[in-house]
């Protein structure tokens, strides 16, 4: 169907996909208040004018009035302090890079405070010859950087209740977030270790009190894992795995071992107490299946969603986020009908292969009610379940690799809140 600026492709009032494309067109969303914001400027300096600004400093931070900008959700198990998960605030981010300080975080025995000059990273087992590095010896490798994703597992995992739990986007879906990460390629260190003919795994280990581990098999190890050194520009944060962390693009959160100390080389995967106790996805037939390490395709709608109030009718922008562990997100489509129609959304210009995409998508909303979808597709042809699909052999309390279609519902008022289609 060919799409003009102004006429529905779908129900419900969804535009097409080049709507904000038309320069006329989105100009004249905010005309009114553009006015309206010129002739109180014209008139008065604000008070912000008339005394000098503050100095410079070490490290910026954000304007003391985006108070919004903080991770949510967080929560640890009863009796610690560091052992549980706080989320990335999806709905007040645009874009496809999450800001380090609002990276999600998951730790399983609180963050440790390491000195990297006595931190090493030791790769032994089925090697000809066991090596341990510093950071300082790391640097002095070859390194890459790539913008991609980091998913926990149990991201999204509230959908598996018998009824749509009533919160906001972050708190159900913010384990998720994208980074620029640099770092260097585990294959260049295991080859230089000289891996042996009958190896098949590494099992990685964390410098935590956890001692977190997780097996990973050596194909993808020797295919683009790497120890990443830095986020976004920056050396890691504590939070995020300073000095050093295995990571693992388009799988598994979990797996990509924060402050990696040992990387050992094996013929089979080890069953560590974290890939036996829990990230395992149970069957209803008693089966319960390990390893299961790449994300599935996944879309999420982050505005308009819960706490983001429409407060008059016309044109909005509805826009997401979509990723896939397999690689590129080829196509993402928007319902504002529960499901009934679709409309292809836009796509931002950086698509990238297991990276986070931003979708936009052109609304007109006129005070009735509706419900938001979105669905995505990856370039292996793969197409985000519904719900009813995704629960269909699921047992009871199975959170894990939950990549259901998600709905907000807009009701008059124009609120939103967390409905099951």
């Amino acid at each position: 169907m060919k799409e003009t600026s102004a006429v529905p492709v779908a129900g419900n009032g969804l535009l097409g996909r080049r709507y904000f494309l038309k320069t006329s067109a989105s100009a004249a969303i905010g005309v009114s208040a553009a006015l309206l914001s010129a002739r109180a400027s014209a008139a008065q300096r604000e008070t912000w004018m008339r005394v000098p600004g503050s100095g410079m400093s070490e490290a910026g931070a954000p304007s003391r009035f985006e108070t919004q900008l903080k991770r949510t959700a967080i929560g640890a198990q009863p009796g610690t302090v560091g052992s549980g998960a706080s989320r990335t605030p999806l709905e007040h981010l645009d874009g496809i890079i999450t800001p380090s300080r609002l990276h999600f975080e998951r730790h399983h025995n609180g963050i440790p405070d390491i000195d990297p000059a006595q931190h090493k990273l030791v790769v032994h087992g089925l090697v000809d010859r066991p090596l341990a590095f510093d950071l300082e010896s790391l640097h002095r490798y070859s390194q890459v950087s790539r913008i991609q994703f980091l998913e926990c597992s149990g991201n999204s995992g509230a959908l598996i209740a018998p009824q749509p739990l009533k919160a906001n986007c972050s708190t159900l879906h913010g384990l998720i977030s994208g980074s620029e990460w640099g770092g260097v390629p585990l294959a260049a260190l295991l080859e230089e270790a000289g891996v042996q003919s009958k190896a098949r795994w590494i099992v990685a280990e964390g410098a935590d009190a956890a001692a977190m581990a997780r097996s990973v098999p050596l194909h993808k190890v020797m295919d683009d894992a790497i120890i990443a050194l830095y986020q976004n520009g920056e050396p890691l944060r504590p939070a995020n795995g300073y000095p050093m962390r295995l990571f693992l693009p388009g799988w598994e959160g979990n797996a990509s071992v924060k402050w990696l100390r040992s990387i050992h080389v094996t013929d089979q995967p080890a069953m560590t107490k974290d890939e036996t106790s829990k990230y395992s996805d149970l069957r209803d037939d008693g089966i319960a299946e390990q390893f299961t390490f790449p994300m599935g395709v996944k879309s999420v709608i982050t505005s308009p969603s819960p706490g983001l109030k429409l407060n008059e009718h016309g044109i909005y922008q509805v826009s997401g986020l979509a990723w896939s562990g397999v690689g590129v997100i080829r196509r993402v489509e928007v319902s504002a009908d529960g499901g009934v129609s679709w409309a292809d959304a836009a796509l931002d210009e950086h698509v990238l292969p297991k990276s986070l995409t931003r979708f936009r998508c052109a609304w007109h909303y006129r005070g009735a009610p509706a419900t938001l979808l979105s669905r995505a597709t990856d370039q292996a042809g793969n197409v985000q379940p519904t719900r009813t699909a995704l629960m269909q052999g699921r047992a009871p309390g199975s959170i894990y690799h939950c990549n259901a279609i998600a709905a907000w519902q807009i009701d008059a008022n124009g609120e939103a809140h967390h409905v099951y289609v």
